[in-house]
């Protein structure tokens, strides 16, 4: 587990626990079924100081960054259920 922890920091780098919580709000979204513009625009209302800027030239790249979060987070929920 230590050895995905650190392999996964390094894909999705430190973040802050304001940034956690927005992307928190961003994967919610992005589960509830929301195109990623509306997941960001919710997760960017509820905390303001983490809101990401984003056009269509970007937001492909956003897209898959929050892909491979959602990807992490349900990884760390299915080990959390093992130990």
């Amino acid at each position: 587990m230590e050895e995905y922890l650190s392999s996964a920091e390094q894909l999705i780098g430190k973040r802050t626990p304001g940034e956690i919580v927005h992307d928190d709000a961003v994967v919610a979204g992005l589960e509830m079924g929301l195109p990623i513009e509306l997941a960001l625009t919710r997760a960017a209302e509820q905390h303001p100081s983490e809101k990401l800027l984003w056009n269509s030239t970007n937001i492909s790249d956003i897209a898959a960054h929050y892909d491979h979060i959602r990807g992490h987070m349900e990884i760390l929920q299915k080990l959390s259920k093992i130990r």
